[in-house]
């Protein structure tokens, strides 16, 4: 019997970004493109940074979307490693992008808010009246493939968005498919751990949304959108 050889995978290490504070003390609505970590995200990359030096994981590539809380993530999650690696900008991987809030009707806004992380969401679903799930996929997936495609890294940490680490979340749980799997949560600060062989379909689903600052969600109960729904709500009952 001939000896079988071991396929050879390597690590994408794909985190969300720290947690943000998208509404002032005034309930006004920040520029979601230039909002930073607050003081709980800077807690919770540096926990993801201890997590990944208690098990001496080394990136070769730290790429990130580009957005500040992005970039931000990664410098504290590389502090805390002690690894100097530098950082990459790929824009194709900016959060899904929402329409104008004003120029939804009243009625459409729970649904607006709610649907796009509710369940197996069709791609023709808008979020916010903005980029719908297709178009999403269609500028996540190709730089995921572009990634794979780069034979010079071994282990890659990803640092990125809740709407876009879904779309690829997605992506490598059906084994290179289309889906959107809305309800896999994405807890600001998680880190995912994924291998990934030579073939399209290759993926092994090692590590979803661990948390190290909380990683039984004692205190969870509601999603990001609903949260974020809530805060829209008193921000416009303060207009």
């Amino acid at each position: 019997m001939a000896e079988f050889a071991l396929p050879k995978r390597r690590r994408i290490f794909l985190m969300r970004h720290g947690d943000v504070t998208y509404f002032d003390d005034t309930a006004r609505a920040i520029d979601p493109d230039t909002v930073p970590l607050n003081e709980h995200g800077r807690a919770q990359a540096g926990a993801a940074g201890e997590a990944f030096a208690a098990d001496a994981v080394r990136f070769d590539r730290v790429i990130v979307s580009g957005l500040p809380r992005t970039i931000e993530t990664a410098q504290c999650v590389l502090e805390r490693t002690g690894q100097r690696v530098e950082i990459e900008a790929w824009p194709e991987w900016r959060e899904i992008r929402s329409g104008r809030l004003p120029d939804l009707a009243p009625a459409e806004l729970e649904r607006a808010f709610l649907s796009i992380f509710d369940g197996v969401v069709p791609e023709q679903t808008r979020f916010l009246g903005g980029e719908t799930i297709g178009e999403l996929l269609d500028r996540v997936l190709p730089a995921l493939a572009r990634l794979r495609a780069d034979t010079s890294w071994d282990t890659v940490l990803l640092v990125l968005h809740g709407g876009v680490n879904r779309a690829l979340l997605s992506h490598a749980i059906t084994a290179g498919g289309r889906p959107f799997f809305g309800h896999l949560a994405q807890a600001t600060g998680c880190i995912n751990a994924l291998d990934v062989g030579s073939e399209p379909r290759d993926w092994v689903i090692r590590a979803l949304n661990y948390s190290p600052p909380t990683p039984l969600f004692r205190e969870v109960r509601h999603t990001t959108m609903e949260m974020l729904y809530a805060q829209y709500l008193r921000y416009r009952s303060s207009d």
